[in-house]
């Protein structure tokens, strides 16, 4: 049974309670039997109905944009803005979910877990390397060292990947294509193939291993500190270094602690570009004898 009430406040109840079908369905009642319906829902549970014109309007699936399909590309760039505005630590398959309104399950079906995932960040942002293994320009060492010194930029950009490439031995497209580069660069130099295989993987190792050391730490790092007060620290703790133990290290500690960065870098290129070329591998050794 329908319990009266005021005209005039049942008219007001009832005009709202149409504008709030109207929201929510797209469309206003026209019939009476709706009108009466809707009069009688309102009395009813009125506690209920009047709580709804409280909130914002609930918006029904028809007005709700469709989301693009879920892809690799998409999960791979998600995760890339992920790391650029939150750090590598915090993209997770979770979090990435969470970024592309889904669950992390449907992730599971394009990456395989987290690790596979950072490798394929870390393969995308290798596609920005310029083809400078081509130019024709400069000679093929100086070209090489170029490659590498992109390389490096590109994980001290992003210090968390430096740490990561480390075990995750990248083999995407990218990542072969620059290791394809450094090794025709010094198949141009003259080195044979053998040892220019190894070669380059020596080459790419010591980029990521020095990315790796020199780049910020992770916030979650036990111990966190910037390069400028890791190097003061070391070089702290070389000149305190007892002549008794280390006799060596005491009477060259000048030229232990010499050099910036960038001259260890470019000195330690050439030094693996002399033994690489001179320096048979098992192979080649095997096959000269």
């Amino acid at each position: 049974m329908t319990i009266r009430t005021d005209a005039d406040a049942l008219t007001r109840q009832r005009a709202l309670l149409v504008e709030c079908a109207r929201r929510i369905f797209g469309e206003t009642p026209q019939s009476s039997g709706a009108e009466s319906f809707i009069t009688y829902d309102l009395v009813r549970y009125e506690h209920v109905r009047c709580s709804w014109s409280m909130s914002d309007p609930v918006r029904s699936r028809r007005e709700r944009p469709a989301k693009p399909a879920l892809s690799r590309k998409w999960i791979v760039d998600s995760t890339i803005q992920i790391m650029r505005t939150e750090g590598l630590e915090k993209a997770t398959m979770r979090r990435v979910a969470q970024a592309l309104d889904t669950g992390p399950a449907s992730l599971y079906v394009y990456v395989a877990n987290t690790t596979e995932l950072h490798a394929a960040v870390l393969d995308e942002l290798l596609g920005e390397l310029p083809n400078s293994a081509s130019a024709s320009t400069a000679g093929w060492r100086a070209r090489l060292e170029a490659l590498l010194h992109t390389y490096a930029e590109i994980l001290f950009t992003h210090p968390g990947l430096a740490r990561s490439a480390l075990v995750l031995r990248p083999s995407g497209p990218n990542a072969l294509a620059l290791f394809d580069a450094a090794l025709g660069l010094l198949i141009e130099g003259g080195i044979e193939p053998a040892r220019a295989a190894w070669g380059a993987d020596v080459l790419l190792q010591f980029v990521t291993a020095t990315a790796a050391e020199l780049s910020a730490p992770a916030p979650a790092d036990v111990i966190a500190a910037d390069e400028h007060t890791r190097s003061e620290s070391l070089a702290a703790a070389v000149r305190s270094a007892s002549a008794l133990t280390t006799p060596h290290l005491v009477a060259n500690a000048s030229a232990v602690l010499s050099g910036d960065p960038t001259q260890r870098f470019a000195w330690t290129v050439d030094a693996l570009l002399v033994g690489i070329a001179v320096t048979p591998t098992p192979a080649t050794h095997s096959t000269a004898s």
